[in-house]
């Protein structure tokens, strides 16, 4: 195998349309390829850009542990219809989670509690 290796430009560029837009940042940003369906416009900076649940005075968050898991819960519950909005592990980690617990349990001998053992 050959170590000379060089990448040489095969034929001549095509021209590029420049399509004008609207915004004076999205004028100043630098040129790409894309085709005018796939280009995105830079955004407005007057608006402050929020990451804020919607309606964050209708939901409370709250911490809950599951047993079958043994991990805690956090979770984020719509105050009015105590529905969960978001949860951190969500369900599927919960269910892998309780099941490699329940193969712990099987695995480990069952040993006595501290306050089992008679003296």
């Amino acid at each position: 195998m050959s170590t000379d290796f060089s990448i040489r430009p095969v034929g001549i560029p095509a021209p590029t349309q420049i399509v004008p837009t609207s915004n004076a940042a999205a004028n100043e940003a630098v040129q790409t390829d894309l085709p005018v369906s796939q280009t995105v416009a830079a955004s407005d900076t007057g608006a402050p850009v929020r990451n804020d649940l919607p309606n964050h005075e209708n939901v409370s968050r709250q911490v809950v542990f599951d047993q079958a898991a043994a991990s805690f819960v956090f979770q984020v519950v719509n105050a009015k219809t105590d529905a969960v909005v978001t949860q951190f592990p969500d369900e599927a980690m919960l269910r892998r989670r309780a099941y490699f617990h329940a193969l712990d349990m099987q695995s480990e001998p069952s040993r006595p509690l501290s306050t089992d053992v008679s003296a």
